[in-house]
């Protein structure tokens, strides 16, 4: 994926201060570990967000759990053994009926609910940093400081992907089985049947195995073998929903474009103005901001800037990895959009925003329901990455809780970071705002820090162990900083990413 040469680099800032929560509106309530990444390798942020922390835009945050107003668990969906439940049927059902026939449905819904981005924490002014003046202090250095780790302690972290082939088999939603099947009428009252003749059959019945029959023979006179009976009990795919035969007069036409965000491709800056007057319009009559509030710097801040690199691999989907906005068109004009990851083992979904007109045709859904399918899309070109992300999932929010409802999905442990379905935790959720969700009490984290002395710094774009940093400029009382940061983005990542040291 990304070259030797590049590095992620974070400035971490804490989580002190409380901040405006957008789930409950607590103005104090949420409280969030946060940093700064100047870049970042989407394997890197692969790792951070099975370890709870989130993007939004170039800022990282990682809420305490133990201390928010609203906890906020990481929720991802086993994209492979979706099945759509009734309620998903409905909802593709009505966008196939108004690109065929034009149907807007009259009532309008409320907004659907999405994360809230994240305005008020991080900093506004982040310190710059050139990756291509970085140097890495010498060797030698390192190892006079450091002592070489035992062989135990070189254990690799499994990755996700590796549990893809695994993964449990889930029950399907009952709902989402074809609902076949008609009421059968009584017979009409008389003498009964006439035990010497053979029992009616309706005329309908029997013109459809003549016709059958005379199929057949035709098929044996010219050598073909019949067909074998068609199962009729199979419940229709998420891809056969979406791809469902419109009629050829349909009035209006659905496009979905991918293009890359960051760096912004030459098909995402030819829409940029279009995308920004669709965010506008939806921040105003969807979250009720004032007009001069979502400004096209604050678009650009947190929905078009990423960290994230763009990356390529040999056994990577052919648009590569990285930030991609997702854009609905529907007759030659831009309705919604979906701010997308795509990293090496999931489609992250980011935000999604969409024209204010379309409320009552349950986009935010819709478009779940899509980068779902995606994600299977990807899968086939890309065999690890099988899973989409939600984002968070916030069960003491009732309208946040909808999420949930994309299964197989898990819910990630806030102690132990491990997967755990979301029927076992909900439970548990109903008992308490905040819960251990692995029930295993010797179920650890695999990632606890053992050595903060291994931790990668930046210091005068030098990279170095914490331990050399340490001991070059002593007296320095940010340990317990250091310390912190390392145990929140576990071992591994630790001694990968470079924490910026001023």
């Amino acid at each position: 994926m990304a070259g030797n040469n590049s590095y992620t680099i974070v400035e971490y800032f804490g989580g002190d201060d409380g901040y405006r929560c957008g789930y409950c509106k607590n103005d104090k309530g949420n409280f969030s570990h946060g940093m700064w990444s100047h870049s970042m390798t989407v394997q890197d942020y692969q790792d951070l967000i099975d370890r709870g922390w989130r993007r939004s835009g170039k800022y990282v945050y990682k809420p305490i759990m133990k201390k928010t107003c609203c906890p906020q668990y990481t929720i991802r969906c086993h994209a492979l053994n979706f099945q759509p439940s009734k309620s998903h049927k409905k909802i593709l059902k009505k966008m196939n009926k108004y690109i065929s026939k034009g149907d807007l449905p009259a009532a309008q819904e409320d907004g659907e609910p999405m994360d809230s981005v994240c305005e008020d924490a991080g900093p506004r002014e982040p310190t710059k940093v050139c990756q291509s003046d970085l140097k890495v202090v010498a060797s030698a250095d390192i190892k006079d400081e450091i002592p070489n780790r035992s062989a135990a302690e070189e254990v690799q972290k499994n990755s996700v992907g590796s549990t893809a082939g695994s993964s449990e088999n889930s029950q399907n939603d009952s709902a989402s089985v074809s609902e076949g099947g008609t009421d059968a009428k009584a017979p009409n009252p008389g003498l009964g049947a006439d035990p010497s003749r053979p029992p009616s059959r309706k005329a309908k019945d029997l013109r459809k195995e003549r016709r059958l029959q005379k199929d057949q023979k035709r098929q044996h006179g010219a050598g073909v073998l019949p067909p074998k009976p068609a199962h009729t009990n199979q419940p229709k795919t998420l891809e056969e929903f979406i791809n469902e035969s419109l009629e050829d007069s349909s009035s209006d036409r659905l496009e979905v474009r991918l293009v890359r965000s960051n760096p912004p491709s030459p098909q995402f800056k030819a829409s940029f103005d279009a995308s920004y007057q669709v965010y506008k319009l939806y921040q105003m009559a969807i979250h009720k901001d004032p007009p001069d509030k979502p400004s096209e710097s604050q678009f650009r801040r947190f929905l078009c800037d990423s960290p994230l690199e763009a990356e390529h691999s040999p056994d990577g989907p052919e648009m590569g990895y990285g930030s991609f906005h997702q854009q609905y068109w529907l007759d030659g004009r831009i309705v919604a959009v979906g701010v997308i990851d795509i990293l090496p083992t999931c489609v992250s979904s980011v935000y999604l925003y969409y024209h204010p007109d379309f409320t009552s045709l349950s986009l935010g859904s819709y478009s779940a329901l899509r980068e779902i399918a995606f994600t299977r899309k990807l899968q086939k070109q890309s065999t690890k990455l099988c899973y989409y992300y939600l984002g968070f999932y916030v069960h003491s929010c009732p309208k946040m809780r909808y999420k949930g409802q994309y299964r197989p999905a898990d819910l990630l442990c806030p102690e132990s970071y491990t997967w755990v379905s979301v029927e076992q935790c909900i439970p548990l959720l109903n008992n308490s705002r905040y819960a251990r969700l692995n029930q295993d009490p010797d179920a650890g984290d695999s990632q606890a820090v053992k050595d903060v002395g291994r931790a990668l710094v930046l210091h005068k774009r030098t990279v170095m162990p914490y331990i050399v940093y340490s001991c070059k400029f002593k007296g320095r009382s940010d340990k317990a900083e250091v310390q912190e940061y390392a145990s929140l983005v576990g071992q591994d990542c630790a001694e990968r990413i470079l924490l910026y040291r001023s």
